[in-house]
C-alpha cells in the first residue's frame, strides 16, 4: 500500500486541524486507549494488539487523531505481515514517516504550502523552498521566521 509523505498525509482528509498537541502525554494516551477499544474485537485486551510501550511512544510522537489511525494502521498491517502480535515501540517508529515534526510538514498540515508562505510573506517561491529545507542563509532564515510569527503561523 502506498502513502502520501508527512506532508501530504492530512491533506483532502481534514477540513481543519483537530491537534491534541494541547493535550498531556497521560491525556493521548487515555484517548488512544479509547481509540483501540473502540477497534478491537470485544473480550479482546488492547495489550494483546499493542505493547504499554508502543502505546506511549505513540502518545509522544504524535499530534493529531488522524495521524494516530494512519500511523496504528499501519503498524497493524506491517505487524500481521511479519507475524509479530502484540505491535511494539519498534514496529511504531519503523513506519513513522521519519520528517513527520520537520517544518514542512508541520506547516502543511496547518495548510501552509510554499506557495502559500510565498504570498504571505511577500517572498519568492525559491526562498520558501530552501527555508523549508534548511537551506536559506540563516539571516534571511530569521527574517522569514520573524515575519511568520508576527502573521499567527505556526512554527
Amino acid at each position: 500500500m502506498i502513502y502520501g509523505g508527512p506532508t501530504m498525509e492530512e491533506i483532502g482528509l481534514r477540513g481543519a486541524v483537530f491537534d491534541l498537541e494541547v493535550f498531556g502525554r497521560t491525556e493521548k494516551l487515555t484517548y488512544l486507549k479509547w481509540l483501540l477499544t473502540q477497534c478491537v474485537a470485544s473480550k479482546t485486551d488492547i495489550e494483546s494488539a499493542i505493547t504499554d510501550d508502543a502505546m506511549i511512544f505513540i502518545s509522544e510522537r504524535l499530534r493529531t487523531p488522524l495521524q494516530f489511525e494512519q500511523y496504528l494502521t499501519r503498524a497493524f498491517e506491517e505487524g500481521f505481515e511479519i507475524g509479530q502480535r502484540p505491535v511494539g515501540a519498534g514496529m511504531i517508529q519503523s513506519v513513522l514517516a521519519p520528517d513527520l515534526e520537520d517544518l514542512e510538514p508541520r506547516l502543511t498540515r496547518h495548510g501552509y504550502n510554499a506557495k502559500v508562505l510565498a504570498e504571505l510573506l511577500n517572498a519568492k517561491p525559491r526562498e520558501i523552498k530552501a527555508l523549508l529545507r534548511g537551506q536559506l542563509a540563516s539571516g534571511r532564515t530569521q527574517e522569514l521566521q520573524h515575519e511568520m510569527l508576527a502573521a499567527g503561523i505556526p512554527r
